[in-house]
C-alpha cells in the first residue's frame, strides 16, 4: 500500500506554528515511507478565506522546504463533485432533506439544554413523509447510524470510541447549496486516496462523523493520528490571527 498523507489548512490567516508542525509531521511520515504528500486548501469558509492567506500559506510551506507531490487542491473548485455525491446519498437513503426552520431548531436546542441534555437534532425530517415543493429551502443531513458505536485506533492515543447516540445527523449541504466542511473533507480524502490523516487533537470529535460518512459511501477509512495542541503562554492554543492583525508565525 502506498502511503499518502495530506496537509489541509484553511486560508483564514497565516500559517501558524501548530499548522506548520502538523504539515511537517505529515510530510516526514510520507517521506519516511516512500509515500506522497498532498496539499489541499480547505477554503469552504467563503467569508473568511482570502487570497492573501493562501499566498502566505504557500510562502510558509516553501520557507520550510515542505514540497508537495500533489496539489494544491481547492475545495471551492470541487463543489460539483461534492454535490454529485450528496445527490447519490439522497437516492440511496443515507442522507435526507431537512426543512426545519431556524426558529424550531433554536427552540429544540433551548428545550434540550433546559433538561440538561446535549443539544442535537431530533430527526424530525428523517422520519417525515410530508410533501414539500421542489424550490422550498432545505438543508441536507447525513443519516447517522442510530445504534452502535464508532471505534478507531488513534496512532497516538490508542483506541477511541464514540457512541452513535452522541452524534448528530450532520448537515452536509446548506440551504444555499454549498457543502459543509466535514463532508468535503470526507470526499477529498476518499478521492485523493489519503491513507493516513495526521492533524490536531481539536479534530478528534470530527473523526467519528467522518468515519460514518466514509462507511456510508463504502469508502476506505484512513488511519488517524491526532497530535497535541501547541499552546501559548496564556494556555490557549496558537491562532492564525491576533488583535493587531494577521501574523506569520513561521517566516
Amino acid at each position: 500500500m502506498k502511503i499518502k498523507t495530506r496537509f489541509a489548512p484553511s486560508p483564514t490567516g497565516y500559517l501558524h506554528v501548530g499548522g506548520a508542525r502538523t504539515a511537517l509531521y505529515s510530510w516526514l511520515f510520507a517521506r519516511n515511507h516512500g509515500g506522497e504528500f498532498v496539499l489541499r486548501i480547505e477554503d469552504t469558509d467563503l467569508e473568511r478565506s482570502t487570497p492573501e492567506a493562501i499566498e502566505a500559506i504557500m510562502d510558509g510551506m516553501n520557507w520550510l522546504s515542505l514540497e508537495w507531490d500533489e496539489g494544491p487542491y481547492y475545495q471551492t473548485k470541487r463543489f460539483d463533485r461534492y454535490n454529485a455525491v450528496i445527490d447519490q446519498m439522497l437516492e440511496e437513503g443515507t442522507a435526507y432533506k431537512c426543512y426545519c426552520s431556524k426558529e424550531r431548531l433554536e427552540a429544540l436546542r433551548e428545550e434540550q439544554m433546559a433538561k440538561g441534555e446535549k443539544p442535537r437534532y431530533d430527526g424530525r425530517c428523517r422520519h417525515s413523509h410530508d410533501h414539500h415543493a421542489d424550490d422550498e429551502p432545505c438543508v441536507v443531513r447525513f443519516a447517522n447510524p442510530q445504534e452502535g458505536s464508532v471505534v478507531f485506533d488513534d496512532q497516538i492515543r490508542g483506541p477511541i470510541e464514540f457512541s452513535n447516540q452522541e452524534l448528530d445527523d450532520l448537515i452536509i449541504r446548506r440551504t444555499d447549496g454549498s457543502p459543509t466542511y466535514n463532508f468535503c473533507v470526507v470526499v477529498d480524502d476518499w478521492d485523493m486516496e489519503i491513507t493516513h490523516v495526521i492533524r490536531g487533537e481539536d479534530h478528534i470529535n470530527n473523526t467519528p462523523r467522518q468515519i460514518n460518512i466514509l462507511k456510508a459511501l463504502k469508502a476506505p477509512v484512513p488511519v488517524y493520528a491526532h497530535v497535541s495542541m501547541i499552546n501559548g503562554d496564556d494556555g490557549k492554543k496558537t491562532v492564525q490571527t491576533s488583535r493587531g492583525g494577521q501574523r506569520n508565525a513561521v517566516s
